[in-house]
């Protein structure tokens, strides 16, 4: 299992739409924090900020390049995430199944 500090970290960072639209954005290839600012509509100190959260969470990594900071997707990516997200997923599924077998069963009964 995942540790609980770095999902709790991750799952902060996701909470926000703006640093989502920055994951989105990043997706497509490097950016920097002024390209990612500007079709959010913030100043570059707001988006550094939602930067340096991603950053901490692993999912961005950040470098100085000239005069500019040149972001991109960490290496992190989403893996732990969705390491979490799957097992909760099957843990679920297995459950649902257990249960709609069990409706099929009281539904034989009855009839």
């Amino acid at each position: 299992m995942v540790q609980q500090e770095v999902l709790d970290r991750a799952f902060a960072a996701l909470s926000d739409a703006t640093r989502r639209g920055v994951l989105a954005r990043l997706g497509e290839g490097p950016a920097t924090v002024g390209e990612l600012a500007e079709p959010a509509r913030i100043t570059l100190t707001g988006m550094q900020k939602h930067i340096r959260v991603l950053e901490d969470a692993g999912l961005v990594i950040t470098e100085k390049v000239g005069r500019a900071r040149q972001c991109r997707i960490g290496k992190e990516r989403l893996d732990d995430v969705m390491a979490w997200i799957s097992f909760y997923q099957g843990l679920w599924e297995r459950r649902l199944d257990g249960l709609e077998t069990y409706f099929t069963l009281q539904k034989g009964k009855t009839r």
